[in-house]
């Protein structure tokens, strides 16, 4: 049976339980592949300022309608 070596040690001082997940996480983020740019996207907040296009039929409810969010 072989031992497999560790990924890391400390070498020095002594790191508490939360400190060595802090330094776990940080290095499984860095050694992740760099994913592409994420496509751009406006949320719903964004979008809700802006024109649509077509405004809201007249007629009951038109009024609560331009407020909302399309």
């Amino acid at each position: 049976m072989s031992v497999e070596e560790p990924l890391f040690r400390v070498v020095r001082g002594t790191p508490t339980a939360e400190e060595l997940a802090a330094l776990v996480g940080a290095i499984a983020v860095r050694s992740r592949p760099a994913a592409g740019p994420a496509p751009a996207t406006a949320s719903t907040w964004a979008r809700s300022g802006r024109p649509a296009g077509t405004a809201p039929a007249p007629g009951t409810g038109a009024w609560r309608a331009s407020g909302l969010p399309r």
